[in-house]
């Protein structure tokens, strides 16, 4: 008996709509349209569709309790893939920030689920490619929770799962992450299935309604209220189920709400921050059984009805503008006048990224009419993450006189202002995201073309940061090794003894040759072989330098090589665990290479750990930076090493922060055939018989001994005069 309508969010052109017969358009219904029909391949029996959603740029429908992709940029059908129960309703989100990959991802996500089901054993899905393909899901404490499936979302702007639990005529939400999955959301009337709409624009609105009943929440179900009906200042009404109304059809955007019941009466009302309310509009003759709301525009609203053709199938849309400014002129509503004249900031509509240790700073002008004093109200939707600060002055006059009122708003994680209880604040290891939201307190429903200011944040990876390695001196500017030569398909033999291609220290088999890439390497930095050596790490934000690193950060040489140590060990480090290594992480993780430490697996023995505790003291401490003097020692072994770098602390920041760079070592010598010790003993021992033979030698001659020996190499050299005249004349 109810119809819907769902339009996407970012695509104003793009809307389906549920009836008796199911119609999607791209022209915003524009044109005529024939019944929307699945493949005949598809269908099984008569189709029934109980949900529907966009998802980026595809269009889900539960039809006959299975999950059905159609790509409207395609025009192709796919049936998904991994449930393996029936289904009736899927939920997601979109975010409309375009170019910013975490705000396309959030579309990725879609819940699965059979609305109805005991919720200890119910079948939940949970898909992170658009629906194409699902895999089973498990809510945190699901089997302990008491009563049936009302429904399952990701509040991206919570930055958490919520499940609606409904027991015995009421219901609540159950959250899925520290701080909120402690308590169940505040209990509301469950009388009936409720249909549960999220508002557009991530900032946690929900909408809540059947026949009977209509109910919103400004903050993901944490607090569910009854929309009350108005009539200037005066509540007539606490809720609309006190009134005898079957509600037919619900719209609504960002802002606004609108309302039409069976008995042919048509509501409207602003999503204010500190109120709901709706206002009754004069009774018009404009439903009907496949009547429908929407909003085409703010203050626009549209009453959709199809009309059959007797001619032909297609379908005619009677398309009836509702200018809501106008109506709300009628002195018979006694709807007050805005008292706001302009509300602005640079930040409306757009996204911005707070990183770890990050700030903003944002700012935000109002002009009130003349006389009135609003009061402007800056509110997250994700506090438990997300802190602020607001500062509002005046700043000077209009040409008319009106006084202008500047806003400034300061922005970081909640951790970082030191003012919440950590049983407030979500973990800080986790990237988050939140809506910044500017309003004012009791704004006028009248004020309808000053919608609310409002900006997304993401707590996570700056995806503009990188890091440098300083390279001040390198292998070519003291002409140590030819740039030109390095260009021209340069390689190098690294010693079968010296590296192992599965990072274990152990020999390879044979010699390995490493072709040399300048054009991502560059010149190699100098290094001498002989002195402890640190790389200079460097933190760059769009091409400018922003700080030198000190996080803790861990090096591999990308080849294999295992000859260098570290300068520290163990208990030289402080650790009071037993520290993470190469060997231990990847033996953990399976996975050999560069990429298996990172930030997310990373813990420092600096923290008790009774799992791991400091057994062997000794050991080379490998992570650098941070707290320690930590540096690398090389063997006695010239040539070039290839260093992949990656910051492991994961309180620096939320991007995987690495990269690659190389050095060349130099001054070591040969080692020596002989052990030092040997040579050592033979040399000392060549000298003092040198030292004794000069002695001895003069000494000896002046005795007999001496006497005989002269005689003797007189005798010997006689022969050597005849035969040589040169001898024989001196």
């Amino acid at each position: 008996m109810t119809t819907r309508l769902i339009k996407h969010p970012c695509k104003k052109n793009l809307a389906l709509y549920l009836g008796r017969q199911v119609f999607f358009t791209d022209s915003n219904f524009g044109t005529s349209l024939l019944p929307f029909s699945i493949p005949q391949s598809m269908q099984v029996g008569v189709p029934e569709v109980t949900s529907a959603l966009f998802a980026g740029s595809v269009l889900l429908l539960v039809i006959n309790q299975k999950v059905y992709v159609y790509d409207y940029e395609a025009n192709s059908w796919n049936a998904s893939i991994g449930i393996e129960h029936p289904i009736s309703h899927i939920s997601g989100d979109n975010c409309c920030y375009s170019g910013n990959s975490f705000c396309l991802d959030i579309s990725k996500s879609i819940f699965a689920y059979l609305q109805g089901e005991q919720v200890s054993q119910a079948n939940i899905y949970f898909s992170n490619t658009w629906g194409y393909k699902f895999q089973k899901f498990t809510f945190g404490s699901q089997t302990d929770l008491v009563g049936s499936l009302g429904g399952i979302f990701y509040f991206h702007s919570l930055s958490q799962v919520g499940i609606v639990v409904a027991e015995n005529n009421k219901a609540k939400f159950r959250y899925s992450d520290h701080p909120l999955n402690r308590n169940f959301g505040l209990p509301f009337n469950y009388t009936s299935t409720l249909d549960i709409l999220l508002s557009p624009g991530q900032r946690g609105i929900l909408i809540l309604w059947d026949e009977k009943s209509l109910m919103v929440s400004q903050n993901a179900g944490q607090l569910v209220g009854t929309v009350a009906i108005k009539e200037g200042d005066r509540v007539l009404h606490a809720s609309v189920s006190e009134l005898n109304l079957t509600i037919h059809s619900v719209a609504t955007n960002e802002n606004e709400l609108a309302v039409l019941t069976r008995e042919n009466h048509f509501y409207y009302g602003s999503l204010g921050i500190l109120s709901n309310f709706i206002i009754k509009f004069a009774d018009q003759d404009v439903w009907s059984k496949g009547a429908t709301l929407m909003f085409d525009d703010p203050g626009i609203l549209e009453i959709l009805t199809p009309v059959p053709d007797a001619l032909h199938p297609a379908f005619d849309f009677q398309l009836c503008f509702v200018n809501i400014q106008e109506i709300l002129m009628d002195p018979m509503l006694h709807v007050d006048v805005c008292k706001i004249e302009l509300l602005q900031g640079e930040f409306e509509d757009k996204m911005y990224t707070i990183d770890m240790n990050s700030k903003l700073e944002l700012s935000a002008l109002m002009i009130p009419r003349p006389g009135k004093s609003p009061i402007p109200i800056v509110t997250v939707s994700n506090p438990h993450s997300l802190g602020l600060q607001a500062i509002t002055y005046e700043d000077g006059y209009t040409y008319d006189g009106n006084t202008r009122h500047r806003l400034n708003i300061s922005l970081k994680q909640q951790q970082r202002w030191g003012r919440a209880d950590t049983n407030f604040m979500s973990s800080i290891k986790q990237p988050t995201m939140s809506t910044i939201t500017l309003d004012v307190a009791n704004k006028e429903i009248s004020c309808v073309d000053l919608k609310p200011l409002t900006a997304l944040i993401s707590l996570g990876c700056d995806q503009d940061k990188k890091l440098v390695i300083q390279n001040k001196i390198s292998a070519c500017s003291k002409g140590v090794l030819d740039p030109v030569a390095l260009q021209d398909n340069y390689s190098y033999i690294i010693e079968r003894a010296s590296y192992d291609p599965n990072f274990l220290g152990q020999k390879a088999a044979k010699d390995l040759v490493v072709p040399y890439r300048y054009d991502l390497l560059g010149c190699p930095r100098l290094v001498y072989y002989d002195t402890p050596w640190q790389p200079v790490v460097e933190l760059w934000k769009e091409g400018k330098f922003q700080e030198f690193i000190d996080a803790e950060f861990v090096l591999l040489e990308v080849n294999g090589l295992f000859t260098y140590t570290y300068s520290l060990t163990a208990q030289e480090a402080l650790c009071t665990s037993q520290p993470q290594n190469w060997s231990t992480v990847m033996g953990s993780t399976g996975h050999r290479g560069p990429l298996a430490w990172s930030r997310e697996n990373y813990v420092s023995c600096h923290e008790p750990n009774d799992n791991a505790p400091l057994m062997w003291p000794h050991v080379p401490y490998e992570i650098m930076g941070g707290s320690t003097s930590n540096k690398i020692i090389f063997d006695q072994r010239n040539g070039i090493y290839i260093f992949f770098i990656s910051i492991v602390d994961p309180y620096y920041s939320y991007c995987h922060l690495k990269t690659t760079f190389s050095v060349y070592v130099y001054g070591a010598f040969p080692p020596s055939v002989f052990p030092a010790e040997m040579t050592i003993a033979l040399l000392t021992l060549g000298i003092l018989l040198a030292v004794w033979l000069t002695y001895m030698v003069p000494k000896t001659l002046h005795t007999e001994v001496g006497n005989r020996l002269k005689q003797f190499w007189v005798g010997l050299s006689r022969p050597c005069k005849l035969s040589c005249p040169c001898l024989s004349r001196r």
